[in-house]
């Protein structure tokens, strides 16, 4: 069997954490097996819908690497979700229901009082051709129920193994709205039919729905696809992720908090599974490790701070060449490869270079402690050209002219050099301020 995948976001809103994970699990999927990957839009919402959101769903997926093989839209597709509604309604399976939201309200209600799980009591079904009539003769437009059967419903789950339902402890499912519109459930059972989807994979939280959209791909004469129910994410403590951290879109991460792609990549991937959290540089790593057998039933903890960690992780990693082009539009063109090196190690985001370079070829005011100290060092400083030897001879020079070890050796230089007391090593640092700089700045002058 060739594999063959969906993602299905809604455009009424931007991906964020939440539904990018079905993302990324989807495609590592995909790819493990050699398979296709469908990126379709349900946009079958057309008040909420906004093309705006097609786009930045598509922009975010190509950022993030994840490549699609065919792409469809559900909006295109009302003819055909017509013409089965049509035929499930001759066939039996869908009926006409003439309750008003408060009504149904009252009867979940009285079946929660009485200690009743609130299934629908399919009231609608003994109606009369003539208490159809009148509801409709008062202005009443029917909803549209799937009859589900009474039956077993199981399936072998590819995280949650042995899956079993009974048809008589749920709820016939709304799949037509009053104003004749199909819901989600119906049109995303059509297309992965249509569309030959052989698995389906997402949240636990729609395990229920499942049971339902089984029943109706037996309805219209389908092949049930295979499925897969991975964990819902939570906080780092374990407990309910907070809205304001599953909210974190993407364009966030990369456009406010400057993340790699790869550092969501790396986390999305592996949390919820036994396999280590790691700072992975290349899609082909997770694709070779990916494995459903992998994931636990388990909340998946979520940490922001965990994607600050492996993003540093991955700068640090990163050669010359692979950032070149994303410096040059930074405007930092003229920036070498030893630079670079001397200071990617104290990145903790690609933007933060910015802050070395400025320190190293704009002006710093020096933070001077023990003046005639600095004084006596930069007397002893080494004749150019610089290279990263150049600060051992040079410390060497001082240790034999001063009583200085330690701390007090190398922080006031530190302090005076760059400004600050902390940084990439001063070995590399040394040569790309310069000896003019240096001077300057060991004299407490701003440079």
């Amino acid at each position: 069997m060739t594999v063959k995948v969906r993602f299905a976001p809604s455009p009424t809103g931007f991906l964020h954490v939440g539904n990018i994970r079905a993302a990324i699990i989807t495609w590592l999927f995909a790819r493990k097996n050699e398979g296709h990957f469908l990126l379709r839009i349900d946009d079958t919402d057309q008040e909420r819908s906004k093309e705006e959101y097609v786009e930045a769903i598509q922009t975010d997926m190509r950022w993030l690497g994840l490549n699609w093989d065919s792409f469809s839209r559900q909006s295109e597709r009302w003819d055909r979700y017509n013409a089965l509604i049509e035929q499930l309604k001759e066939q039996g399976d869908l009926y006409p229901c003439y309750e008003t939201e408060e009504e149904l309200g009252l009867k979940r209600r009285s079946l929660m009082a009485r200690g009743l799980p609130p299934i629908y009591d399919r009231g609608a079904l003994s109606l009369s051709d003539e208490e159809k009539a009148a509801f409709e003769a008062e202005g009443r437009k029917p909803h549209w129920r799937f009859k589900l059967k009474h039956e077993p419903i199981e399936w072998q789950d590819h995280v949650r193994g042995a899956v079993k339902f009974h048809g008589k402890d749920l709820s016939d499912p709304v799949l037509i709205r009053e104003d004749g519109s199909p819901l989600y459930h119906l049109c995303s059972v059509i297309d992965d039919m249509d569309l030959s989807i052989t698995h389906v994979i997402r949240g636990e939280d729609h395990v229920a729905n499942t049971a339902t959209h089984v029943q109706m791909f037996e309805a219209l004469g389908a092949k049930v696809p295979e499925f897969a129910h991975y964990a819902l994410l939570g906080g780092k403590d374990g407990g309910k992720l907070s809205k304001r951290l599953g909210a974190l879109s993407i364009g966030h991460l990369r456009d406010e908090m400057k993340l790699e792609p790869m550092a969501i990549n790396s986390l999305i991937a592996k949390l919820g599974t036994s396999d280590n959290i790691e700072a992975y540089t290349e899609l082909e790593q997770l694709i070779e490790s990916f494995d459903f057998s992998k994931f636990s039933r388990a909340i998946a903890k979520f940490d922001p701070e965990e994607l600050e960690r492996l993003n540093a992780k991955i700068i640090h990693q990163k050669d010359f060449t692979s950032v070149k082009d994303r410096l040059d539009s930074m405007g930092l063109e003229h920036m070498s490869e030893n630079f670079w090196l001397s200071v990617r190690e104290n990145l903790e985001t690609l933007n933060d270079v910015q802050l070395w370079w400025d320190m190293t070829h704009g002006e710093v005011a020096p933070d001077i402690e023990d003046p005639d100290y600095l004084e006596t060092a930069k007397g002893l400083l080494p004749a150019e050209p610089w290279s990263e030897e150049t600060w051992d001879a040079w410390i060497a020079e001082i240790k034999a002219n001063t009583d200085k070890k330690g701390k007090g050796l190398f922080m006031p230089l530190r302090k005076a050099l760059t400004g600050m007391s902390h940084g990439p090593e001063l070995k590399g640092l040394l040569p790309l301020i310069g000896k003019a700089k240096a001077e300057q700045r060991l004299s407490g002058q701003k440079a």
